[in-house]
């Protein structure tokens, strides 16, 4: 076993959309500084950024309803809608800047235009859907919105979901043509590319073993090579755990006080993928349901139009299931392992609190693939069951820890935890994750870097025009930002894109 000593700036430990992003940003606003990338596995986006890993959705809350909440009064409260769509906004712009420098390649490798669309049953729902509607039209960022009750014109947004449609009960839903269906796995692996012209040095097949803080300041992380078991010890001013479920056991070994009460509760993944190209070609959107009573909020069922290998395929679920790993390859003991004398008052009240949630989860792992098939008919009445069959997503670790609602709270969200002194910050949690990549990345650099951002701004601006404004508060300027990044990215044609302009400043 050799012992290596080597001194860098930065290093990110996993090769994913977030580390991508973050160094990606870097290269941009720091050329000089040295990168190394540790994955242990042996390509990028291979986790839970890889495209059968996850939904695809850009989530710009344009469909997902556990993004708008139905207040006491009835009112619709569209705060977290607006927050997530203005982040997402953020994402278009980098990715749109990064095309038009040749940075990376062709757009139309990792996003393609999809209409989003939220499909409700009965009276009740279809009550919240109008309202949720009406709140949200009115708003610039959820501009073309449309909401239908007519089973006609259902037929024509969504014939597949109305063919064989027998039920009385109310159905509506709404549609809105500026969605996308993104690759993040595919992404991913183009900002790696784009690194390593840049002569960032990644790591593959290397695995992350310790990180502790040196008698300076500085960090040495413990890394593995799995091709030869050799030790290496790397040293760096500022370190980036950025390794999706695996992050929180890393996060620990750092033992700064941040990391502490901090617990992760995984929960995997399973979809139907269509195998039919006769019924993959019959729908045309990505459609989101309301999730059922006591179940969490990713467990949203959604039947989704995705673009994977130059192909189009037909995704619906997520059925949730429980594994004690923090990552699809991850070891069984994970889950275990992370309880620590500092966190185990916080996971057993988590447990005690989430009684419902082990009782969802627990019923989803014992369905059948018959019952499968009863919920994929709630979407699809004459499903056939030879048509589909069952895709293992990646695995998903929610935040647990303590909150003002309480000891052991379970965060549904993504969250950046980081020292006091910027010098290492860390990822955890789930949805809406990987659209909001830039966002979170953005958050990381204010809290990581404070001296360097005054001088940083001018470019951060010039690669994300709206950095530090609101764009609901300034319409014209989404228009103009919304419909340039549109045909930048190939989701409108330019044509289009010209009428688009005119109809704003007219």
């Amino acid at each position: 076993m050799s012992n290596i000593h080597e001194k860098t700036d930065v290093i990110l430990i996993g090769a994913g959309v977030m580390s991508a992003t973050l160094g990606t940003l870097l290269k941009e606003l720091a050329p000089k500084w040295e990168i190394k990338v540790f994955e242990k596995l042996d390509k990028p986006g291979e986790e839970s950024s890889n495209e059968w890993n996850n939904a695809g959705t850009g989530h710009a809350a344009l469909c997902e309803l556990n993004y708008t909440s139905e207040k006491a009064d009835g009112s619709i409260d569209i705060s977290k809608a607006i927050k997530i769509n203005e982040q997402f906004q953020l994402s278009r712009q980098f990715w749109s800047y990064l095309v038009e420098s040749n940075l990376i390649g062709n757009p139309q490798d990792f996003i393609m235009p999809i209409p989003h669309m939220s499909m409700v049953q009965g009276e009740k729902d279809v009550a919240f859907l109008k309202k949720r509607f009406e709140a949200l039209s009115n708003n610039p960022l959820f501009q073309g919105m449309e909401y239908s009750e007519d089973p006609e014109k259902l037929k024509e947004w969504i014939p597949l979901i109305m063919e064989g449609r027998t039920s009385n009960e109310p159905i509506a839903a709404t549609k809105i043509d500026s969605g996308t269906d993104v690759n993040f796995g595919a992404l991913t692996r183009m900002l790696f590319d784009y690194l390593k012209s840049q002569n960032v040095e990644i790591n593959y097949r290397h695995s992350v073993e310790d990180i502790k803080r040196t008698s300076d300041g500085l960090w040495k992380v413990k890394v593995r090579n799995i091709g030869n078991g050799n030790i290496e010890y790397h040293i760096a001013k500022f370190v980036f755990i950025g390794g999706g479920g695996g992050s929180l056991p890393l996060l620990q070994k750092t033992g700064i006080p941040e990391s502490k009460h901090i617990g992760g509760f995984p929960v995997s993944g399973l979809f139907m993928v269509c195998n039919n190209p006769e019924v993959v070609e019959k729908h045309h959107a990505k459609v989101y349901g309301k999730a059922k009573v006591g179940a969490p909020p990713m467990s949203v069922p959604h039947l989704d139009t995705r673009y994977i290998d130059n192909k189009k395929s037909l995704l619906f679920g997520p059925f949730a299931g429980f594994s004690p790993k923090f990552l699809k390859t991850g070891s069984n003991l994970d889950l275990l392992s992370s309880v620590k004398p500092n966190n185990v008052i916080t996971m057993l009240a988590a447990g005690v609190k989430e009684m419902a949630l082990t009782k969802y989860l627990i019923q989803q792992v014992m369905l059948s693939n018959e019952k499968r098939m009863e919920e994929l008919r709630e979407f699809i009445p004459n499903a056939k069951s030879e048509d589909w069959s069952i895709v293992v997503a990646g695995q998903r670790v929610q935040v647990i820890k303590d909150t003002e609602a309480g000891k052991g709270t379970l965060q549904f969200g993504t969250e950046v935890i980081s020292a006091a002194d910027g010098s290492v910050a860390a990822l955890l949690g789930a949805s809406p994750g990987a659209s909001t990549a830039v966002h979170v990345m953005l958050e990381v650099l204010q809290k990581c870097f404070p001296q360097q951002m005054k001088q940083w701004e001018p470019k951060i601006k010039e690669m994300i025009p709206s950095y530090g404004m609101s764009l609901v508060e300034n319409p014209e300027f989404f228009n103009e930002i919304h419909t340039s990044t549109a045909e930048t990215l190939g989701l409108i044609e330019k044509e289009h894109a010209v009428v688009e302009k005119e109809l704003v400043f007219n």
